[in-house]
């Protein structure tokens, strides 16, 4: 039902959570003339030195949030999308970007540091709208309302609470109870390579994919072409922490690819041996729901995935902007606005939950046979079409947040 004390005055939406979601979140619900605050338990925004892939999905929605050109300040804009054979180093396909993903895919293809995309998404927000070294306990939800409760004893009530706190969500536990996420029995290693000269002769400005049994790696170029961000996959029987921070060596990442191509591990060896990390990939089933009451979900806390189609920032950017525009929609009723968020975010995420899974199994075939096979059968599929992607991720590229709010569910009968 519609609260008419609530039609009064501006909708009020607490996020428990300052990453790159819970910020998207804010600016898209400000855009609206929502009044929003932001607790983030840290003492400051900030993002783990690594890279981020803005696919186009990503990139149209940044741009109707007002950071086009803040996007195109700190990106880099990548020439091509490829794979190459571990050993070889033979291109097994070549998406094209640079010059083909607007025409393609109706926006811009950037490579981003995680912290960079933060500080655009930040910009202009005002101190009073945020809270730091704020450590949220739980939430209540009760009538029209829902509160938050923090560790200092503190707590603040909203039309609306949104988790946007990560995968070991606080809100998540508290509306839903607490499970624990499954180890993938991947590992991953995260570093950043400053470089003097860019392009490097052994790295190309492209986003590259080296396939080889059981491991995968990714790298590719940020801070316009000043580092190359190194994302390295290897299955293991040992569980790993779930950390950004675990430390981990350049010798303990180069023992990990012992035999592939001397272009990567040329890179690998100039990592920083203390700025070198590693975490274990933890994954969950897609949820049925992610609203109770007036509190919801976004991002890892609804739904984290693997990285294997670079969709976990991208997928919170999107939630932040159709949430936003649904409250828009049904301004005067949070409870058809959540149910129209849900219908149009649920089916897509849990689609790239999924499909990142069998991703992970695509990139890291053991045998030779195998490989082959799969090498093949992307190569004719670029032959086929030039500018099909090889990862088979169209239909993750052409979605358009944007236009959603014009299909959401029972729009036309409440407006």
């Amino acid at each position: 039902m519609p609260d008419s004390t609530q039609a009064q005055r501006p909708l009020r939406v607490g996020i428990i959570g300052g990453g790159i979601g819970g910020a998207a979140t804010a600016r898209a619900l400000r855009q609206r003339g929502f009044e929003v605050h932001i607790f983030e338990k840290s003492g400051h925004f900030g993002e783990v030195g690594a890279g981020v892939q803005m696919t186009p999905n990503a990139t149209r929605t940044l741009k109707a949030l007002g950071v086009g050109e803040g996007l195109k300040r700190v990106g880099f804009l990548p020439e091509s999308m490829t794979g190459y054979n571990w050993q070889t180093a033979e291109k097994t396909f070549r998406t094209p970007l640079r010059e083909t993903a607007v025409t393609n895919f109706g926006a811009e293809f950037y490579h981003v540091h995680r912290a960079d995309l933060l500080d655009i998404l930040v910009e202009g927000l005002p101190d009073s709208c945020v809270t730091f070294n704020a450590r949220c306990t739980g939430v209540d939800s009760k009538g029209h309302t829902a509160i938050a409760h923090f560790a200092d004893g503190s707590s603040y009530e909203a039309d609306l609470i949104v988790g946007a706190d990560g995968i070991h969500s606080v809100v998540r536990d508290a509306l839903w109870g607490r499970t624990r996420a499954t180890f993938t029995g991947h590992m991953c290693w995260r570093a950043l390579v400053p470089v003097d000269r860019h392009p490097l002769p052994f790295v190309e400005p492209v986003a590259a994919f080296w396939m080889g049994p059981k491991a995968h790696v990714v790298t590719y170029y940020v801070k316009g072409g000043a580092a190359v961000n190194i994302v390295a996959v290897a299955e293991s029987e040992d569980w790993v922490k779930e950390s950004w921070t675990e430390p981990s060596s350049t010798g303990e990442l180069l023992n990990a690819y012992q035999g592939w191509h001397e272009n990567l591990i040329r890179l690998l060896a100039m990592t920083d041996p203390t700025q070198t990390f590693k975490w274990g990939l933890f994954d969950r089933d897609p949820m049925q729901s992610w609203s109770k009451g007036r509190a919801t979900l976004l991002g890892d806390a609804a739904h984290p995935m693997l990285p294997f189609l670079s969709q976990g920032a991208a997928m919170a950017i999107e939630d932040g902007y159709v949430l936003a525009a649904a409250l828009e929609a049904f301004r005067d009723d949070i409870d058809h606005a959540l149910v129209a968020y849900e219908a149009e975010r649920l089916p897509r995420t849990a689609r790239v939950q999924l499909e990142a899974r069998e991703r992970g199994k695509t990139y890291h075939l053991a045998t030779p046979e195998e490989q082959r096979k799969r090498d093949e059968e992307m190569k004719q599929r670029q032959k086929d079409d030039p500018n099909a992607v090889g990862i088979k991720a169209e239909w993750v590229y052409s979605y358009d947040s944007v236009a959603c709010v014009e299909h959401f569910p029972g729009k036309a009968s409440v407006a």
